[in-house]
């Protein structure tokens, strides 16, 4: 049989260059797709999303990475993972803390002491800065209660209600590692 020359051997056809990966793919999809392939089981994931979502929610600021870290470290589930989720929520969170600590104003200050509005905190603190300490004082604690009260129901709701979604996404990760 007659050996080719390199020279009539057709050339290697070279890929496509692939589009660069969006934000949402690196960001977001990528750090998941890597938590999934970590050996976690679905009720390890599912609790850890639903602690996540609690505790990014928090309507305290610094306390996140705290709360996250040791319920993480406690429960033995992936803090890498915990604290992606929680800190995905930082928006949201942002967006609820003014409202919930008026609600918590009302709850605790009922309608006895001044309300919390901008204008008289920037009133309070000019002339009376304890009494603005106090109202805000209030405020965050009143608000922390109507989280701890509405965390449970939406922690073990979507804690059982992953599961399932988990269950099928391991499933078909485990196929296609079989595939290929």
């Amino acid at each position: 049989m007659p050996v080719s020359k390199p020279s009539d051997l057709p050339e290697p056809v070279a890929a496509p260059p692939s589009a660069p990966a969006s934000w949402w793919r690196r960001r977001i999809v990528g750090p998941v797709l890597n938590v999934l392939r970590q050996g976690l089981t679905p009720a390890q994931l599912s609790l850890t999303v639903a602690l996540g979502v609690i505790f990014g929610l928090v309507p305290t600021l610094g306390v996140t990475t705290l709360l996250c870290s040791v319920a993480a470290v406690r429960l033995r589930l992936n803090v890498a993972a915990l604290l992606l989720v929680s800190h995905l929520l930082s928006p949201l969170q942002l967006l609820l803390i003014i409202p919930a600590m008026h609600a918590g104003a009302t709850l605790l200050g009922g309608n006895t002491g001044p309300e919390l509005t901008l204008a008289q905190l920037q009133y309070l603190f000019g002339h009376d800065w304890l009494a603005a300490l106090r109202l805000l004082w209030h405020a965050m604690l009143g608000a922390l209660i109507l989280w701890a009260l509405a965390s449970v129901p939406v922690g073990l709701v979507l804690n059982f209600a992953l599961r399932p979604v988990f269950r099928r996404l391991l499933a078909r990760q485990k196929s296609d590692e079989v595939i290929s």
